[in-house]
């Protein structure tokens, strides 16, 4: 139908795209497209006699096959609601992926707007939730995930040359306005003490902007793109950051209802104030260069780079990130 082609743009997307719909036996009657990440390109397809799918493509072959393992993975482990997968698989050199359509408002929308019971309800379930992946993800390295023979499998062996290059490359992605800053946060990487914690998944980007909700429950998580391996610490820091400080003025009881959460499946971690520099630096900047804008409605590029400043800052001064 002309509307995948419009959405997919490319001949070699379009292609992948209906080769993905050739597992569903009835024509799509619909296409819409969703603008989530700058890697792939997404729509929900809808159908006249069955429920919707969602459909991703992209030109880079490894990163969905290692999403689509990772779905299958966390289903048949965790409790963490991920959508099915339907079918994944390439065509032409360019990778598809097919998941069930799952219901639910935007969290990234209401997760400021709720009461404050809820909110506390919702950050304890994402601590929960980071949690039961470490307990159910364990990998001998570090950094990218791929899938290989079946296996997930890492590409680095040494966590300080791992980290230090991962926590660096946040620093120096930091615009100019971050530059009184800098010196002071590039030195907090140059002696890495050794963690003793085996590596876990870091989802890096499990936050509630990521997560659609009904009723005060999370429905789903989206978004498992380019997952990483790392010891806990590291994407305990940065989903604290993106859930208990991104909404609200006063992130403490956001941040004790995540730990809570955490600690009733396992320990809660040690974090080094190297973690939660590059955990905070990680999220102020997108894929693109651009400085993250935090709460909903999102505030301004000033406000923003305030708001991210002030967490780098508190961090340098307390190992911590202060509650105002």
């Amino acid at each position: 139908m002309n509307k995948l082609r419009d959405v997919f743009e490319t001949e070699p997307r379009w292609a992948a795209a209906e080769a993905a719909l050739g597992s569903v036996e009835e024509p799509a009657v619909d296409v819409e497209p969703i603008h989530r990440g700058n890697r792939k390109r997404t729509a929900v397809v809808r159908f006249a006699g069955r429920g919707p799918v969602v459909l991703q493509v992209c030109d880079e072959r490894t990163w969905l096959r290692t999403e689509a393992a990772l779905l299958r993975e966390i289903r048949g482990r965790t409790f963490v609601p991920v959508p099915p997968v339907l079918t994944a698989g390439s065509h032409n050199g360019v990778a598809y992926m097919l998941t069930a359509y799952v219901a639910g408002a935007d969290l990234h929308e209401r997760f400021a707007t709720v009461n404050a019971e809820t909110r506390r309800d919702l950050a304890y379930w994402f601590g929960k939730a980071l949690a039961r992946l470490h307990e159910a993800f364990e990998f001998d390295g570090y950094g990218r995930l791929l899938v290989s023979e079946g296996e997930f499998r890492t590409e680095h062996t040494d966590w300080n040359r791992w980290f230090r290059q991962y926590g660096l490359r946040a620093v120096e992605r930091l615009p100019d306005a971050f530059d009184p800053l800098r010196d002071d946060l590039r030195a907090l990487f140059e002696e890495i003490p050794v963690s003793d914690a085996a590596p876990r998944l870091f989802p890096w980007d499990f936050r509630p902007g990521n997560a659609l909700v009904a009723d005060g429950s999370v429905t789903a998580v989206l978004d498992w793109e380019a997952p990483l391996a790392a010891p806990p610490e590291l994407s305990v820091a940065k989903s604290e950051y993106l859930v208990a400080d991104w909404y609200v003025d006063d992130p403490g009881p956001l941040r004790e209802a995540f730990r809570s959460g955490y600690s009733a499946v396992r320990g809660y971690p040690s974090i080094h104030p190297a973690c939660r520099v590059a955990a905070i630096a990680e999220s102020a900047v997108d894929s693109s260069g651009v400085v993250t804008n935090p709460q909903y409605p999102p505030v301004g590029w000033a406000a923003a780079v305030d708001f991210h400043w002030d967490a780098l800052e508190s961090v340098l001064s307390d190992g911590e990130i202060r509650y105002e």
